[in-house]
């Protein structure tokens, strides 16, 4: 006789007893046939591996066999249950399935053959009710790999209730388990609205549909004379230089709008308020003009920039790194505060920020200086709006990274209100965002 209340995770009611799985079953494993024999694949019989355990129940697998290959095999009846124990997943979780169908494992697995197979939803409940705790003490770090320690495994304690009980924990346990799953799929669903919710603001922002025009605000056709006129100074006064193939939209006497270089009227992507104007992304910004630092000349404590630390379709920074923390290797585009930070690689993603700080950043960003006249909060809006997206989805080169070329970039249509209707459309954009980020954070 020896004494296990050491062992003794908690409590259990009266009736219930503690038993140790060694005692409830019998244990196997499994292999991988040749991946060389043809012959063994293909077939009809289950082959699982620790890919099909992502759910309670197993009824398929992604590989199978074939007769002449399972001959080889332990075939395991229904009932029986699978535990995974060598994977990298192992680090956060215990998968855990019961067959539905008879099937063969792997290597990675190990099958739990109850002897009484009637037991296996209540055993199933059991060790994932326990799961944290089974993690925590069976465990172990391999050499690649996460493993379970299976010869301690099997003789973990298990509490047994009263057949009487068993049925109705099994009942409350997977209506509460389809409860959850429910809540889940609800969660989701909210997600991909506020996403769509999101997309329809930016989407109305650029169309003039989401604050009411003030007939007393500059026409924004006299904002962007006044920007025409600011870049021509620059030009003849040689700080920057004219870009000879630039076209410049302009508003024909017939009311259409036209490009300098074509003789035919623009069939313009939709129709703004009658106080904006249509302009190229060009006339506004210096889109493609970027100051390049070798990455000897960036300071220890200068912020760097890659496109992994800004959120896809949120215009946040998620990582922020200094030069010390992550040294950069390469040269970077510097960028300075309040500038517009465009990612032309897999522009699909939608990374787009407004710049806090000086900084540097990769190549594949490009920083955006925008007319002191332009707002750099409603420019990033215009970028991160579906039509932007679409049309830079359509102007990218490249399989397998496509990115927004300079030129195509620099001819982008966009849609400039005035000035003041601009930092309204900002505004009012931020307030419905943190509405969402509110809703978002109380249900998740």
């Amino acid at each position: 006789m020896k004494c296990i209340e050491d062992e003794i995770p908690f409590e259990v009611p009266e009736g219930w007893e503690w038993e140790r799985l060694s005692n409830l079953a019998s244990f196997s494993g499994g292999k991988t046939p040749s991946t060389s024999r043809v012959e063994y694949w293909d077939g009809d019989i289950l082959w699982v591996t620790s890919k099909d355990i992502k759910s309670k129940y197993i009824i398929s697998s992604q590989l199978r066999l074939s007769t002449l290959g399972a001959n080889q095999m332990r075939i395991y009846q229904p009932n029986t249950l699978l535990l995974v124990t060598r994977s990298g997943i192992l680090r956060h979780s215990l998968p855990v399935a019961i067959l539905k169908k008879c099937a063969t494992i792997n290597q990675d697995l190990k099958a739990i053959v109850l002897y009484m197979p009637q037991s296996a939803e209540y055993i199933y409940v059991c060790l994932k009710g326990m799961e944290p705790r089974l993690l925590l003490e069976y465990t172990k770090s391999g050499t690649t790999v996460e493993n379970v320690n299976f010869a301690e495994f099997q003789k973990v304690l298990l509490p047994i209730a009263p057949v009487q009980q068993i049925d109705r924990i099994i009942t409350a346990t997977n209506n509460a388990i389809q409860l959850i799953s429910t809540v889940e799929d609800n969660k989701v669903a909210l997600i991909s609205y506020w996403a769509k919710a999101k997309s329809k603001i930016l989407d109305l922002a650029i169309r003039g549909k989401l604050v009411p025009q003030d007939p007393n605000d500059e026409p924004a056709s006299v904002l962007l004379e006044r920007i025409r006129t600011e870049k021509e100074e620059l030009i003849k006064q040689g700080k920057i230089k004219r870009d000879k193939k630039e076209s410049v939209i302009f508003k024909g006497d017939d009311n259409s709008y036209y490009l300098s270089d074509d003789s035919l009227p623009l069939n313009m992507p939709f129709v703004i308020p009658e106080n904006w104007t249509w302009c190229t992304l060009q006339e506004l910004c210096n889109y493609g003009d970027c100051i390049n630092i070798s990455s000897e000349n960036i300071p220890a404590n200068g912020w760097i920039l890659d496109l992994e630390d800004i959120e896809k379709d949120s215009g946040k920074v998620i990582h922020r790194l200094t030069n010390c923390q992550r040294p950069s290797t390469s040269a970077k585009h510097k960028f300075s505060k309040n500038m517009v930070l465009y990612s032309r690689l897999r522009p699909y993603l939608n990374k787009v920020i407004l710049a806090d700080a000086d900084g540097y950043c990769t190549s594949e960003i490009l920083p955006l200086k925008f007319a002191k006249e332009i707002c750099p909060r409603y420019a990033q809006i215009f970028l991160m709006s579906p039509f932007f997206v679409e049309y830079a989805n359509l102007c990218s080169y490249g399989m397998k990274m496509p990115r927004l070329g300079t030129k195509d970039g620099q001819k982008a249509y966009f849609a400039l209100p005035p000035y003041e209707e601009q930092l309204k459309i900002a505004h009012f954009v931020d307030s419905l965002f943190n509405k969402l980020q509110t809703i978002e954070n109380n249900i998740t």
